[in-house]
């Protein structure tokens, strides 16, 4: 028995001797923050963190290959909790929320019969899926059954809903959906998004120089939800308030409705009605603002691209500085655009909400005068270069500088500069066929003029000008005088005008504009007495601030009097400037604007980050018609007449400057709201009456009766 147990005990000692030397050998020190970062993460191993699970994320923060926020599940607490076992700070960090952009869902229609796993990604395997749309959502739910935290379901439409009180931003339905449709973003990754081909675009938000969600919005005022509508448009364009007012609605070329009721839906109703909501409240809304980078943009020009730029900027935390020449902020906004269209106290609230954010502003700083680049450049790590078309477009005619003989712009700048402007009794003729000579002709007559005669060249099919100013100026009285191009302004012999010479014209052929190009008719020479001419047929920038240095330092100057910079990131050839609005483009639509200066906020964000301006391939900046769009038959869409726009009756605002077109009522909005089709880019909504019902059981009673008493 000894010899035996000899044997086993030398056995455990060889052994006990063989593991000592081995732990000594393999021996690997395990770091315990590991286990106390584990201990803190919410162990939903969900892989949004690009780990494989908790332990794994665990084990790269406390290597340093993460970072403390790592965690997408967690939220801050977890991230300060995990800040505090590694001993640093938690810093910010944005939260993530999943936004499914697909509202059709089962609209669109269907390539051929789906008998297949109940996946969306063995869907796409074949063909690309069973609808005719390739970028909507083919509605089995797999990002749904890929949520782990209950975040997700399928709605009655088809397509799946959010639930934003439960989505921790992990990415996993982003990771599993085969058509991208549903993506993960911060708030302020959404604000620098632009349209993409491969997504659903509704034929509107494709035509839409800002690219807002128009749908989108409509749906969300429709439902009584003005903050949250009001929030998807300033996503886009932060002057709702403004554009709900006097933007041409270049959108509404694309809506379905047309095809229909022969009538777009009105966009600016809905928009300015959430608009004047906000307007209304006493406790503002304020937008999240990032924290504070330590950046700071100087940017030239305080109409509709610097003030958007600088809204843009300053919600991602940089600090702008706008300098304008002018006294007040607004560009043209403020000094081009009558009140009777654009209130001052309107304009004001919403310059208001964008400077309250923090936005630095120095009035009457001419660049060139009160303040020069050099110095801007050395205070300031990027510059915008926003000043606006103010140069008026000469008549190119004899007697052009006789008195009386005004330009557009600065004629309706007079009275908001407090210049009288004396017309009473006057003959006074316009020329042009824009909206800077419609506002001129509808202010000459509140100004007391006797007479007002529009003179221009084209037909009135031709004219540039909003229809609807067209026609309002003409119920005020304005008379017009089409086919016909001054030659001379006649001279009374004391230095006044008091009549013009112009031939009149014929159509020949289409020139570069599209519009057929007008040739005069030889020895047609009329006279037209009057008193006052105002010139109002095209603008440029005026570039008196100019000079050679700029020149041979590669900031250069295109025939039109533009900056030259890059189409899309719009930074020009000194990498520091960069530009927008009517002095990239010449002179464009106020929208254009706004779109232009959230593309200069974005390019001068990633300037000063260092980061590269590159769009994601797919992405265009501007209005692009999907032809795809063009070619969808409507089927099972009942007719809808859109609500007249009220307005003041035209004895009572011929005298004074008050708003002529008036705010449509809640039901009203409503009722055009509901014109909407809610389209992708090829599908749309077939009975809107019962999707609206569904939220409001006594919309259909307002829609019945609101249209009974429509002059329609």
């Amino acid at each position: 028995m000894l010899a035996p147990a000899l044997v086993l005990f030398g056995i455990g000692l060889t052994s006990a001797a063989v593991l000592a030397i081995a732990v000594k050998v393999f021996y690997v020190e395990v770091d315990h923050r590991i286990a106390e970062v584990e201990d803190n993460l919410p162990g939903a191993n969900c892989g949004g963190c690009g780990y494989s699970g908790c332990g794994a994320c665990a084990e790269a923060i406390v290597l340093g290959k993460a970072p403390v926020d790592a965690c997408i599940a967690g939220g801050p607490d977890v991230t300060a909790m995990v800040a505090k076992v590694m001993g640093t700070e938690a810093g910010f960090s944005e939260l993530k929320i999943a936004r499914h952009y697909c509202t059709g869902g089962n609209r669109a229609e269907e390539k051929y019969h789906y008998d297949g796993l109940l996946d969306c990604n063995a869907m796409a395997e074949l063909h690309g899926g069973n609808l005719i749309c390739g970028v909507g959502c083919l509605g089995l739910g797999s990002c749904v059954k890929a949520c782990e935290f209950d975040a997700l379901h399928m709605g009655p439409d088809g397509y799946p809903e959010v639930n934003i009180n439960n989505c921790v931003g992990c990415g996993a339905c982003e990771k599993i959906c085969p058509t991208g449709v549903i993506s993960v973003k911060t708030q302020s990754q959404q604000l620098f998004e632009f349209n993409n081909e491969n997504e659903c675009l509704s034929p509107c938000k494709q035509l839409c120089p800002a690219q807002i969600d128009i749908p989108g919005y409509v749906e969300l005022a429709a439902e009584g939800k003005f903050a949250e509508s009001l929030d998807l448009i300033k996503q886009r364009n932060p002057l709702p308030l403004i554009c709900g007012r006097v933007c041409p609605a270049p959108c509404e070329a694309g809506c379905r409705r047309v095809d229909m009721d022969d009538v777009a839906v009105h966009h600016n109703y809905i928009k300015r009605f959430v608009a004047d909501w906000e307007m209304s409240l006493t406790d503002p809304i304020t937008p999240e603002i990032l924290p504070e980078t330590g950046k700071k943009i100087a940017i030239i020009g305080g109409g509709p691209c610097g003030l958007t730029a600088a809204y843009y900027l300053r919600r991602f935390g940089h600090s702008p500085v706008i300098f304008d020449s002018k006294p007040e902020l607004g560009g043209m906004m403020r000094y081009g655009i009558p009140e009777y269209r654009l209130p001052k106290k309107t304009l004001d609230f919403e310059i208001g909400k964008i400077t309250e954010l923090g936005v630095e502003i120095r009035p009457n700083h001419h660049l060139g005068k009160d303040i020069t680049l050099a110095q801007l450049e050395t205070q300031y790590d990027a510059i915008l270069f926003a000043m606006g078309a103010w140069d008026n477009t000469s008549l190119r005619c004899d007697g052009e500088d006789l008195e009386g003989v005004w330009k557009g712009t600065e004629f309706l700048e007079k009275r908001e500069l407090g210049i009288h402007v004396e017309l009473k009794d006057k003959r006074v003729v316009v020329v042009g066929g824009g909206n800077t000579a419609m506002d001129a002709c509808r202010s000459a007559i509140r100004h007391g003029a006797s007479e007002v005669v529009l003179l221009y060249r084209r037909t009135r099919k031709e004219m540039p000008a909003n229809a609807v100013e067209i026609v309002a100026a003409e119920h005020e009285g304005v008379k017009y005088h089409f086919l016909a191009a001054p030659t001379r302004i006649l001279d009374d012999g004391t230095g006044r005008a008091n009549g013009i010479e112009f031939l009149k014209m014929e159509l020949g052929e289409p020139d570069a504009s599209g519009r057929r190009r007008p040739v005069p008719i030889e020895g047609s020479e009329t006279q037209m007495e009057c008193d006052v001419i105002i010139s109002a047929i095209g603008q440029r920038p005026k570039v008196d601030w100019y000079t050679k240095d700029l020149e041979e330092r590669g900031l250069k100057l295109t025939k039109w009097n533009t900056i030259m910079a890059d189409d899309i990131t719009l930074q020009s050839d000194v990498p520091h400037i960069f530009t927008g609005g009517d002095l990239w483009s010449g002179p464009a639509l106020l929208v254009d604007a706004v779109g232009t200066g959230r593309r200069a906020a974005r390019s001068i964000h990633k300037f000063v980050n260092g980061e590269s301006l590159d769009f994601p391939e797919g992405t265009f900046v501007g209005p692009h018609r999907l032809q795809q769009s063009h070619v969808v038959p409507l089927h099972d869409v009942a007719e809808r007449k859109m609500v007249e726009q009220p307005e003041l009756p035209v004895e009572d605002r011929i005298t004074n400057f008050d708003e002529v077109d008036l705010v449509v009522t809640q039901e009203e909005m409503k009722v055009e709201a509901e014109r909407c089709l809610r389209c992708g880019t090829l599908c749309y909504h077939t009975d809107t009456a019962a999707s609206c019902r569904s939220h409001d059981p006594t919309i259909g009673e307002k829609l019945s009766r609101i249209l009974e008493q429509s002059p329609l």
